[in-house]
């Protein structure tokens, strides 16, 4: 059924919700929702104490370490960490407290896919599956999408199908699928997305990127037979939000185990 995950998004040490397509590495481009006054361990503590299971924590860039280290000593072994991990971290961040990690870019240099970098940090995870999770953050060409790495700004020659999502089921627990043109706008979700990941994906799945309401929680499940998970970020208003109130989004999980 889906469900409600939370995220904790770090960028330069704070919690903020911004225009995913802005993120590069000119600070002038950097399109910013909101700010946050509260640490990441607030939120963090706030999610524990709500039971919201698969929250992820998202590094934005350098500078986050300290930050997502403080989400996690507050609910240790319950949230997903993501952003520059590789074959030699990867350990070290559930050695902090990491549920699970998180991967995208080193998965793919020079933009094209590397299947011993995966094999490589699965190795040391244990060759434990469990622990990993792929992200397929993606941008849309015409009816197709294609992953973006390097915080969604180079498009990789991976297309989302579902032969490519057979080939890394295997490897990993869950994926993590951002549409990086609909993030942070608050216009609507990719519903065509939603609609091939549930039918390609045997694993879970969560999708974020445009999510307005409450109500998308529905339409998420409406489009995906419930297969589908959504975060909201920006429309929350713990993250200055007015469409979505946080107190909803865990009411919603409670009705729909």
């Amino acid at each position: 059924m889906t469900r409600f995950r939370p995220c904790i998004d770090l960028h330069a040490g704070q919690v903020k919700q911004i225009v995913g397509g802005t993120l590069s590495t000119q600070e002038s481009d950097l399109k910013t929702n909101y700010v946050s006054s509260h640490p990441a361990g607030y939120f963090a503590q706030l999610y524990r104490e709500a039971n919201l299971l698969g929250a992820h924590v998202i590094m934005l860039g350098p500078g986050n370490d300290a930050a997502a280290k403080e989400a996690l000593a507050h609910w240790p072994g319950h949230l997903q960490v993501g952003g520059g991990i590789n074959n030699t971290n990867a350990k070290e961040w559930i050695d902090a407290g990491a549920e699970k990690v998180i991967i995208t870019s080193f998965l793919f240099p020079n933009g094209r896919f590397s299947l011993e970098r995966l094999k490589s940090v699965l190795s040391s995870l244990g060759s434990d599956p469990s622990k990993l999770v792929i992200d397929l953050s993606c941008r849309r060409k015409g009816d197709t999408w294609f992953v973006a790495m390097d915080k969604w700004q180079t498009i990789t020659e991976m297309e989302i199908t579902k032969e490519s999502i057979s080939m890394l089921e295997p490897y990993c627990c869950e994926f993590l699928i951002h549409a990086a043109d609909n993030e942070g706008l608050q216009q609507g979700i990719d519903t065509d997305l939603v609609r091939k990941l549930a039918e390609w994906c045997t694993i879970p799945v969560t999708y974020a990127g445009g999510a307005r309401t409450v109500d998308d929680l529905g339409l998420v499940r409406q489009c995906s037979d419930g297969k589908v998970d959504l975060t909201i970020g920006s429309a929350l208003d713990v993250f200055g939000g007015s469409g979505a109130r946080f107190e909803d989004c865990v009411k919603w999980n409670q009705d729909n185990v």
